[in-house]
């Protein structure tokens, strides 16, 4: 929430420019992390309550001479959660993993349906990542490419908002790693910052092109408002700007490697 420091005091305003910089009053996502407690799988299930106190922070606003022109309010609210840790024998010293993360906070019903996403948005987990390692000797199978004998077991897993990949650094086997990435976006496994990408945009990868074409459709109005809204928004609209038009066509499209054709199944 955006605050205009006047003779009378502080009052609350959707935009506020301070120094030539517009601010205005949004939502946004500050990133928390959880690390839990090791885990063997024949230990049975373990749940673990995870929780953020709600609390506020300001930041001051000072115009060109030092003087105090606003105040940027932030404040949160609490949030609790439960996550769920499983596994599941299967045949061949194979275990099924599940980890389930379930939003506990307590949530007062939106009293305008109009506006119930934005007032639902303080209580929620957003954008939920989820980081899997084990143990030495151990490994976790591609769910997209899972060797031929577990194609069955990892066919009968089962992802809701969220989609699992291999990561890390691959070696010769790329069905096999130590550790695992969940997140709501989906990714092939071994994900990697592609070389033609022009800077820290999006993901890095292959929807780079289709990404920054939006943000250049963007209209000016549109343009203004994200600059305010965001430093990140601010720094991703003038790299995009910045782009020639030959580094714009690096990214429409690249061969990495060619991979013989495999063998149908008899």
């Amino acid at each position: 929430q955006v605050h205009r420091l006047g003779p009378g005091g502080s009052e609350p305003v959707d935009a506020l420019t301070v120094a030539g910089r517009r601010y205005l009053t949004w939502h946004e996502a500050t990133e928390r992390a959880w690390t839990l407690a090791p885990f063997r799988p024949a230990d049975g299930p373990r749940s673990t309550t995870v929780a953020v106190p709600g609390g506020t922070a300001e930041e001051p606003l000072d115009d060109g001479d030092g003087r105090r022109a606003g105040v940027l309010g932030r404040s949160w609210r609490p949030l609790e959660g439960v996550v769920e840790l499983d596994a599941v024998p299967l045949p061949g010293d194979v275990w099924r993993v599940a980890v389930t993360l379930t939003n506990t906070t307590a949530c007062p019903p939106p009293p305008d349906p109009r506006t119930a996403r934005d007032a639902l948005a303080a209580h929620g987990f957003m954008s939920t990542h989820t980081v899997l390692r084990c143990s030495e000797g151990a490994a976790f199978v591609s769910l997209a490419d899972p060797p031929a004998p577990l194609r069955g077991a990892a066919d009968s897993c089962r992802n809701e908002g969220t989609w699992p990949v291999l990561v890390g650094r691959p070696a010769g086997d790329r069905q096999r790693a130590r550790s695992v990435l969940s997140s709501p976006v989906t990714l092939e496994d071994f994900p990697a910052v592609a070389p033609e990408s022009p800077g820290d945009l999006f993901d890095g990868g292959e929807i780079d092109q289709l990404l920054i074409l939006s943000v250049l459709s963007l209209t000016p109005r549109e343009q203004e408002e994200a600059r305010a809204s965001d430093p990140r928004a601010r720094e991703i609209l003038d790299r995009c700007a910045a782009l020639s038009a030959d580094e714009l066509m690096a990214l429409h499209g690249t061969i990495r490697e060619f991979r013989p054709p495999k063998e149908a199944a008899p």
